[in-house]
């Protein structure tokens, strides 16, 4: 009975040791990019893709329901397009605590879920009531997934690939924005089947959430999550399926390993929730930090895109020529931010940062300066470029720092501030374009930068192949 007992001992206590905070942190890190890793990209970036596109078909809406046969008044339209925006500024806190205490699969499960419900019921809503309704909960949906999504990725992927994985899933996600104003101008010209055009496009969006809901539950569970709220049972099983898929025996225990790394970032006990996030005054300051720089950088990153064709008609340029120089202006960022996936393991995320908001300003204030339209499609495109891109890492800079357990909600929370801030950019930015011009307009962008510039400078070095908090 003695012996049985002490052979027994290792496969009881092996669970928990292979189970732990330091040793996921190890087993995953140790890791080469495998199929199982490839699964998690593609479906967080189908979601993604859908994410982007359901925000982008706000400015096709915009267009039809200005013209015949709705004639939409302006109030009414500025009410069903700021739903997106209110919807997202509330949904993202509340899929953020839903991230922390449920899993993050669990939570991009349901943001999916309800993304699909409220598309479709958009796409089947009589009467602009129960459109601005449906497009609140598609709002409520949309707030919340990307940032879970940039959590998830950067729980599960090797140090070594994080940023390059996180900037991979954003560049193909961005092309959602073109697809679906491609969709609705191929469709157009006619009713396919008696359904209107923008109709169809909630419809596939929707059926593409709903797909991105269900491919979530082949996925494993964040391993890094399971173990800091203790589940070590769990998270060795999820380690497991990342090694089985790298073709790798188990972790037995945590003598298999190397010395672990040092793992940076406050350590976190008890609960979390946004009561955690302010518990401390190390805590305190990164959340302040990170609600900032989210707050601050739509009002550049969102704005120019939005009020950019604003400004070629200020300039004299026609509406045809601005509604082009929109278009164009959209290529630059899915390329500009795969391109970046190339290197951003291997550069600095503070500084590079800090480069692309000096970057933004420059390119601002050419663009101001511009009169011919070539130069300003080519600014613009690398202006917009430089905007996605710097979305981007910051969204990996955030997700290395923020600690495990408080991940979600602090990522979420930040975002939240970001949906608020780009539903005022147009409120707060157009009255100075139409008082002072564009070079008062792109100075306040500047100063916005300015801003941001400053509070990087002043927050920690970001975490570029080391282990998350």
């Amino acid at each position: 009975m003695d012996a049985r007992l002490q052979a027994a001992t290792p496969s009881h206590s092996a669970a928990p040791a292979a189970g732990s905070v330091a040793v996921v942190t190890r087993r995953l890190d140790s890791l080469p990019i495998t199929r199982l890793h490839v699964a998690a990209l593609a479906v967080c970036t189908l979601g993604l893709f859908t994410d982007i596109a359901e925000v982008a078909l706000s400015n096709a809406l915009a267009a039809i329901f200005l013209a015949p046969p709705h004639n939409m008044p302006r109030g009414s339209l500025s009410l069903l397009l700021a739903s997106v925006f209110a919807g997202g500024a509330v949904g993202a806190p509340f899929f953020g605590i839903l991230g922390d205490r449920f899993g993050r699969r669990r939570a991009l499960q349901a943001s999916l879920a309800l993304m699909a419900a409220g598309s479709l019921a958009a796409a089947a809503s009589q009467g602009l009531t129960a459109l601005t309704l449906a497009r609140t909960v598609s709002g409520f949906a949309i707030g919340g997934f990307p940032p879970l999504v940039a959590t998830y990725l950067a729980e599960v992927t090797p140090a070594r690939h994080r940023g390059a994985t996180l900037l991979v899933c954003a560049g193909i996600g961005l092309l959602g924005g073109l697809a679906v104003l491609l969709l609705v101008q191929a469709l157009a010209p006619g009713t396919p089947l008696g359904v209107e055009p923008w109709r169809w496009a909630l419809i596939l969006g929707g059926a593409l959430a709903a797909l991105g809901s269900i491919l979530f539950a082949g996925l494993p569970e964040s391993p890094r999550w399971l173990a800091s709220v203790g589940r070590p049972v769990e998270a060795d099983g999820a380690c497991r399926r990342f090694e089985r898929a790298a073709g790798r025996a188990p972790v037995v225990g945590a003598a298999d390993l190397a010395p672990a790394p040092a793992i940076h970032g406050p350590t976190i006990h008890g609960p979390a929730g946004f009561r955690a996030l302010f518990t401390g005054t190390r805590q305190t300051r990164q959340t302040a930090l990170f609600v900032g720089l989210f707050t601050l950088a739509p009002l550049a990153t969102i704005a120019f895109p939005l009020l950019s064709a604003v400004v070629m008609v200020e300039k004299g340029f026609r509406v045809d020529q601005s509604l082009a120089f929109a278009a164009l202006s959209m290529l630059g960022p899915p390329l500009g931010t795969l391109l970046t996936a190339l290197v951003i393991d291997r550069l600095e995320r503070r500084a590079c940062l800090t480069a692309l908001a000096a970057a933004m300003a420059a390119l601002g204030t050419a663009f101001a300066a511009s009169g011919t339209f070539l130069t300003l499609v080519l600014v613009g495109i690398a202006f917009n470029t430089a905007a996605a891109t710097y979305g981007s890492v910051l969204a990996v800079y955030a997700t290395e720092l923020l600690p495990t357990p408080l991940r979600a909600s602090a990522m979420t929370c930040a975002w939240a501030g970001g949906r608020v801030a780009a539903a005022l950019a147009p409120l707060i930015l157009l009255p100075v374009l139409s008082a002072y011009g564009p070079h008062a307009m792109f100075a306040v962008i500047t100063i916005v930068l300015g801003a941001s510039a400053a509070l990087l400078l002043a927050g920690p070095r970001g975490l570029s192949g080391r282990a998350v908090a």
